[in-house]
């Protein structure tokens, strides 16, 4: 049997110990906070990163395209060219040969005008600089114009082929009508698209 002055150094020893293993307990545990509380500013800071990476890749919205003269021109060109051929489409016209040539003028460039409208409004001619966006420009609402003149003379042609009163003629009268609308219009675009050919190109 031990004594009690034997037994005091132990207990003393013990506690000793015990105060040691909370201390180092406390201080493993702040070192795992800190470990948990630098990897969640790490992942904090990536995704705010790649985040922010991707708002810079989106491409912005140009709102203000339709205040201004080329976008109401577009808007008109789109507008008016979906009722050449939808006026068309909804007759007999292929019993007229000439109207396979208005329906192609008028789809195909319709098509292109709703492209470049996408191409305005998101403002991608900016991240595209190498295209000369002018030239283009000129040279497609240039092209509209001719093809769209000889597109409404062959519809306003085309319109004796029908009996006056009946659906297809007063169809074909209305294409012809807007048909002319249009070619006004893609005329205001080939002006406003060397207006600015020819500054870009004084500038230059």
């Amino acid at each position: 049997m031990s004594s009690p002055q034997q037994d005091a150094p132990t207990a003393n020893y013990s506690t000793a110990s015990g105060l040691a293993d909370k201390g180092a307990g406390s201080k493993s545990g702040r070192s795992i906070l800190k470990m948990e509380g630098a990897a969640t500013r790490t992942v904090i800071t990536s995704t705010s990163s790649s985040t922010d990476n991707f708002a810079t890749s989106t491409l912005a919205c140009d709102r203000h395209f339709f205040r201004t003269a080329s976008g109401l021109l577009v808007f008109a060109e789109i507008v008016f060219g979906l009722l050449v051929w939808m006026l068309i489409a909804g007759t007999e016209y292929f019993r007229v040969s000439a109207f396979g040539w208005v329906m192609f003028v008028a789809i195909l460039y319709w098509v292109l005008t709703v492209i470049f409208l996408i191409i305005y409004l998101t403002t991608a001619y900016n991240r595209i600089p190498q295209v000369p966006w002018t030239t283009v420009g000129l040279f497609f609402n240039s092209s509209a114009t001719v093809m769209y003149v000889v597109a409404a003379a062959v519809d306003a042609a085309s319109i004796s082929h029908a009996i006056k009163g009946r659906h297809n003629y007063t169809c074909w009268v209305a294409s012809t009508f807007f048909a002319f609308l249009v070619t006004l219009c893609y005329a205001g675009s080939t002006y406003l698209s060397f207006k600015s050919w020819r500054s870009r190109d004084e500038e230059q």
